[in-house]
This record gives C-alpha cells, sequence and structure tokens, in this order.
C-alpha cells in the first residue's frame, strides 16, 4: 500500500522554486500558504535566498528537517539527478509535473527508465510524470495550482488535467459535493492505478472514487485491486479511445475482431466498476454513489407531478435495464388515500396536481413507496422546488419541510432518492435541502435516470459478486503430462503453433469436445483411414508453416471414393508446395465430414492492458462481416461464460430457427469453461482460435482447432 507520507505529507520541498508569478515553483509556493497547507513548506533552488518568505534552500539533501515528498518542477533532464539528491535526504516520493518521457517516444522511454531506476534505488514513488499534480482537500495540501476546489467525499483520478478541471468546475457549479484527492496520474511510470485503488479504499475521507482513464500500464493488477475495492467503495469510470482497435494479429481471428473497448468495458465492469459512455454523468454518477445507498432489488418507482416526464422517465430507465414493478395493492390503496382521484397509482405515479397547493404530498408518497418492500428507490420527477416560484410563495416552507422529510427517508429505509427539479436553476432553499442530505438534483431528467440507473447497477454488482471470476490465475495447476509433451514437442521442433490434431487433443485432453481425425503421410494411408470411418471425410494440410489452409488451397470435402481421396491427396500437397516452397509439411488430416448446424466461434490473445482474454460468438465464414462477439477477462466463471452466450446479438438462434432445434447450451457453457482452464494451465500459449466450432442439439464438435504459442 501506499505510504501515508505521499497523498498525507507533513512536509513538502518545491524544487524548482521561483519568483516569477507565471512558474509553477513560485504558484505551487504560493497557493499553499494561501489554503493554509498544515505542513511544512521548503523552497529549493540555488539561485535564491527565498521565495515568499520562505528560505530557499540550494538543494533537497540541505533541507535539515524530514521531508516526506518534493514537488519537481524542473524540466525533464534533471530528473535523475534531482531524484538521486532526494534519494540521499529519504524523501518517501515525488511529484513530477514535467513531460518528455516515454509519451515521446524511444529517447523519452530511455530518459524516463533512468528516473525510475534511481527512484527504485532510494524507495521513491513517483506520481506522474506528465501530471498536473495532486491535491489532498482535507490537509489543504494543493500542489495542483487550481483554487477553491470544493472538499468533499469523492477522490478523483485522472490522466487528463483539463478533465479534473472540467469535474472540479462542475462540482462547484452544479451541485453540493466535493472532493477528497485529486491525482493526476500521468504515465504511470512507477505508482499505478491499483495501488491509487488500495489507498482509497482503506482512506476514511473517500466514499466513491472517480476516475479518467486513457490507458494503463498494469490492467490486470488494477482489474484485481477494484474486484477488492468495489465490494467496500463504488468506482466511476470513463475510458477514452473507444474508437481505438487494438493491435490486430494475422494468427488468428480473435486478435482481428478484439477491439479494446469490448476488452476494457466489459472487464470493468465485471470488476463492479461503474463504466460510463459520457463525460457529463461522470459527477452526477459519483454524486449518487458517493451519498446515497445501492438499489438492492433493481426495482424503482417513478413519482411524477406530470405524465410527460413520467413517460420519459420510464422508457430511460427501461433503458438501462432498471425495473419498473407493478406496485402492490396495498401501497395503491395508501398512495389513493392521499391523492386525487385523477392520479394515477400504477407505477409511474402521477399525483395529477395533487402537489400543487401542498408539496408535502410528494414526500408522504415517497414514505409509503420506499416503505414497500418491493421497492429499492424512487426517483421524483417535475416541479418540486418551483413550487412556491410557480403558484405561491407560501408553499416555499412546505417544500422545505417536504425536503426534510426526504432526508429523513433516506436515513431511515436505508434505499435511495434522486430528484429532478425543473426548478434546480431557480437554486431555491428546498433543493439545498436535499442536497444536505446527500439526495442529488439534476435539471436534466436523462441525468437523473442516469444516477439511479448506477445505484441499481452498483446494488446488482454487490448481490452477485461471489459468482464472478477474481482475474486470477492458478497457472499451470490443471495441466496434464500430455499436455505439457505436446507443448515441449512443439518447443524442441522450433514450432510457433502446435499442428491441428496436436490442438485437438490438448482439448481432449481437458475434456472438451472435438472431432475424430488422423494424419495420413501418404495417398494410401488416406484411403485406409477415409474406409475406417465409413462416411465422407475432409481433408486438410497439415503444416506448422500453413496456419491458414484454405487460402493454400489445402481443404477438400466431402470425399469417399478411394481414387477421389488419393488425387485430393496429391492435389492438397501440390497446392501447399506451390503456396510455401519451404513449408514443412507433415502431412494430410483426414476426419469425418461434420454433420449440419450453428457455427460458433471461440478463441483467446493477450491484451496489452488485460493479459489473457476470450472471445465467443457467431463464427463461420461470415465472423469478420457480423463481428458478433462478446469478450471477457480470463479466467471466467460459469457465471461468466452463461452471460457471454446470453450476450451476443444472434442468441436467438441458439434457441433454434427454422426448424433446427435448439442447441446445445451446457455443452458450449462447458467449452468456454475448458478453454480458460488451457489458458489457465499452458502459459506457452499466446492465441487459440476454434472456428468453426458446431452447436448440436446434444453436444457439439471443434471442427477447426489453432493454437498459436509465444515466441
Amino acid at each position: 500500500m501506499l505510504s501515508d507520507k505521499i497523498l498525507n505529507a507533513n512536509s513538502i520541498a518545491i524544487v524548482g522554486a521561483s519568483k516569477t508569478v507565471t512558474k509553477r515553483g513560485y504558484q505551487a509556493i504560493r497557493i499553499l500558504l494561501e489554503e493554509k497547507y498544515e505542513g511544512h513548506i521548503y523552497p529549493v533552488n540555488p539561485k535564491l535566498e527565498s521565495v515568499l518568505g520562505l528560505k530557499c534552500y540550494p538543494k533537497v539533501s540541505a533541507i535539515p528537517d524530514p521531508v516526506d515528498l518534493a514537488l519537481i518542477t524542473t524540466p525533464a533532464a534533471t530528473l535523475p539527478s534531482v531524484l538521486e539528491d532526494c534519494g540521499k535526504k529519504g524523501v518517501a516520493g515525488a511529484v513530477i509535473i514535467a513531460g518528455g518521457f516515454g509519451e515521446l517516444g524511444e529517447k523519452g522511454k530511455e530518459l524516463e527508465n533512468q528516473m525510475v531506476e534511481v527512484a527504485r534505488k532510494y524507495h521513491i514513488r513517483l506520481i506522474g510524470p506528465n501530471t498536473s499534480g495532486m491535491i489532498n482537500l482535507h490537509k489543504n495540501l494543493n500542489l495542483v495550482g487550481l483554487r477553491d476546489a470544493p472538499k468533499g467525499n469523492i477522490a478523483l483520478l485522472s490522466q487528463s488535467g483539463n478533465m479534473a478541471l472540467t469535474m472540479i468546475t462542475e462540482a462547484k457549479v452544479k451541485s453540493q459535493v466535493g472532493f477528497s484527492y485529486y491525482v493526476g496520474v500521468g504515465n504511470e511510470s512507477d505508482i499505478s492505478f491499483h495501488e491509487y485503488l488500495e489507498f482509497f479504499e482503506n482512506d476514511p475521507n473517500t466514499n466513491a472514487i472517480l476516475m479518467y482513464v486513457e490507458g494503463m500500464r498494469n490492467g490486470r493488477k488494477f482489474l484485481q485491486q477494484a474486484y477488492q475495492t468495489t465490494r467496500k467503495k463504488p468506482i466511476i469510470l470513463l475510458k477514452s479511445g473507444r474508437s481505438a482497435i487494438g493491435k490486430r494479429s494475422a494468427g488468428s481471428h480473435t486478435g482481428a475482431l478484439a477491439g479494446m473497448s469490448e476488452v476494457a468495458r466489459t472487464a470493468f465492469q465485471r470488476a463492479g466498476i461503474i463504466v460510463v459512455e459520457n463525460s457529463d454523468e461522470l459527477l452526477p454518477c459519483a454524486e449518487a454513489l458517493a451519498n446515497l445507498p445501492p438499489i438492492k432489488n433493481n426495482n424503482v418507482a417513478i413519482l411524477a407531478d406530470g405524465g410527460g416526464h413520467a413517460t420519459i422517465g420510464s422508457d430511460e430507465l427501461t433503458d438501462l435495464k432498471v425495473n419498473l414493478p407493478e406496485l402492490s395493492e396495498k401501497t395503491k390503496e395508501k398512495l389513493r388515500a392521499i391523492l386525487p382521484t385523477a392520479a394515477s397509482v400504477a407505477n409511474p405515479i402521477d399525483v395529477a396536481g395533487g402537489a400543487d397547493d401542498n408539496p408535502v404530498i410528494l414526500a408522504k408518497c415517497a414514505k409509503i413507496l420506499l416503505h414497500d418492500p418491493n421497492i429499492g428507490g424512487v426517483l421524483v420527477v417535475g416541479l418540486f422546488g418551483g413550487y412556491s416560484i410557480r403558484f405561491s410563495e407560501s408553499l416555499a416552507f412546505a417544500e422545505e419541510d417536504a425536503a426534510h422529510q426526504f432526508g429523513k427517508l433516506v436515513l431511515e429505509t436505508g434505499k435511495p432518492i434522486i430528484m429532478h427539479s425543473l426548478y434546480n436553476f431557480a437554486k431555491p432553499h428546498s433543493l439545498d435541502l436535499l442536497r444536505y442530505y446527500g439526495i442529488p438534483v439534476f435539471d436534466s431528467l436523462e441525468l437523473a435516470c442516469k444516477a439511479i440507473g448506477v445505484l441499481a447497477e452498483y446494488g446488482g454488482y454487490l448481490r452477485g459478486y461471489k459468482a464472478k471470476a477474481k482475474f486470477v490465475f492458478d497457472m499451470g495447476a490443471k495441466a496434464k503430462p500430455r499436455g505439457k509433451e505436446i507443448m515441449h514437442r512443439a518447443r524442441e521442433e522450433g514450432r510457433t503453433a502446435l499442428l491441428e490434431h496436436e490442438a485437438k487433443e490438448l482439448i481432449s485432453l481437458h475434456g472438451g469436445m472435438v472431432c475424430q481425425d488422423c494424419l495420413a503421410k501418404s495417398p494410401e494411408e488416406a484411403v485406409a483411414m477415409a474406409a475406417g470411418f465409413n462416411e465422407k471425410v475432409v481433408m486438410k494440410i497439415v503444416s506448422p508453416d500453413i496456419l491458414h489452409k484454405s487460402d493454400a488451397g489445402g481443404v477438400r470435402l466431402n470425399l469417399k471414393d478411394p481414387d477421389e481421396i488419393r488425387e485430393a491427396y496429391n492435389k492438397i500437397m501440390e497446392n501447399a508446395r506451390a503456396f510455401n516452397p519451404n513449408a514443412d509439411i507433415k502431412g494430410v488430416l483426414v476426419a469425418p465430414m461434420a454433420k449440419d448446424g450453428l457455427e460458433v466461434i471461440i478463441g483467446t490473445k493477450i491484451d496489452d492492458q488485460f493479459g489473457p482474454v476470450i472471445m465467443f460468438g457467431i463464427g463461420g465464414i461470415m465472423v469478420e462481416v457480423l463481428k458478433d462477439v462478446v469478450f471477457r477477462v480470463l479466467p471466467i466463471s460459469p457465471y461468466s461464460a452463461k452471460n457471454m452466450i446470453n450476450e451476443i446479438k444472434s442468441v436467438k438462434l441458439l434457441d433454434g430457427f427454422r426448424g433446427r432445434p435448439p442447441v446445445d447450451r451446457k455443452a458450449l457453457k462447458r467449452l468456454l469453461l475448458t478453454v480458460s482452464e488451457i489458458i489457465g494451465s499452458y502459459p506457452e500459449i499466446q492465441e487459440m482460435d476454434f472456428n468453426p466450432v458446431i452447436l448440436y442439439e446434444e453436444g457439439l464438435n471443434v471442427v477447426d482447432a489453432r493454437i498459436i504459442l509465444k515466441p
């Protein structure tokens, strides 16, 4: 875990202190003094005697007192020598403002490596480089220079200074939430995202963690830590680069189909992270999750004073997969007793003017709804906060009374209320009271729906996280002796791929269903093997140098006559040699023709940020056109395997179509888990590609299998 001396430093050296007001070395000292930082400040500059009344030291090691943290504002090239001096002083951490490191190419990477090497030599932890700094609001430790950041309970991690400024400005203008910390993560040269998560998980001033991410150096460790952290505190994340496609691999379909956004999004959600797609959703979601209890059953009631808003809210929540359950008859009777006869007591509830002369009615309705065991939260939409503006100033006291009742209801029931108000712009006191109780108020109905939606999403995760895999492999624990032999032989022969029959044998060793096949090394062997199957066969070239067999003319189908088989064998060999004269050809695989069924694809690849991932989707020759696939970071649990199957767009094909029977989902689920087990058993594997896998009413058949090994 991160040392307290870094984010809660009691003493700071400002390296590059300056008397020029526009320089960071001046601004940092001024803001620390203005905001009454509780610790000691030590300016460092060999050319100055003092800055803003504070004694200046020629170097950090010359400071007579202990130094916890150094803010280094000098150019990138100075960092190795500055950190060497900090190390001699025993500084625990450093905030590196300068850019010009790994983000600029090879020379920058070399300088960054030198800097990190010095830091590790002296056990100095680094924030950045290329960071806007960090702020500890509860200690007035401001190393960013941004004034008047609101204090609160949300920790903000961002790889963009402008995004952080957006969040902090929005909090000041639109809500009463604030921040416990802000950290500009920068290049992650040393301290990584997962270490900040662990720190904030245990920080008493932090209730939720808000993140803007562009890339991660260790995505798998982040997922492992997030899985732990989200059980205690919510994480809200926006990841940019949705349009950026990950590296393509010529070796398999999986490499070509695995987009970064698909892999990252599903991985984050599996770890319990609330992923948002739009920047304007970040703070509203964080505000709701930081201050309100999660919804425990995914059931929400809408309480409205107009049909239009009720209908829009219903549509939005349905799109967010939040349930709007039918109210119990007992609850409806209680609502009818206090509402006009024109009111609708279905869900959504329309009070039909019942609150126009007495806004407290809304609080009374909310009390009835929240005491219904089947309702997990309430979304109030419409005019609240504006009755005194629209109808009569005398209603202001009633609205304030209702606001107190709303707040007490949340505390009493442990269920959330979200408020949408057309009069949020007017800033009436009643809405300020709601925020005092932690109830967010939005002038956007869509954002209000999103806020209550993420409370339902987080509650759902907390109900089911035990069924999800923890992103940890027990590497090699389930490897088979014969499987190790196959890997060893491939390595001895200098191959970067298993032969198809070896790949299928490996699948079979771990319980997967594969088609029968035999390796023929002559036309006569092929004839004899085909006769043994006593049905039409397929013949395929076997060569570690020819991965895409069809492209090389290395596949022949629907063969049974001995003369056809001899001719096919010779033609396949001729085509293969013409395609690659230097290919190492092992022979021709002979297998029964697969029966007709539903074709799917299963594959794996190694993602740059998250490690091994698995893909499943509709297969066959159209796989790269349809791209109806889903991804998961490995390993997967039975729960995840089931969800993968249900998430493809063409899932209805699995239930049978045009007279076809439904497929064997249990067998498919077992194969997905088998693939997960194989990846966890043999670290030599780079990628796997099973296409097609043919699904039947009973069982399945892995028709073509390709396993590529790491270099």
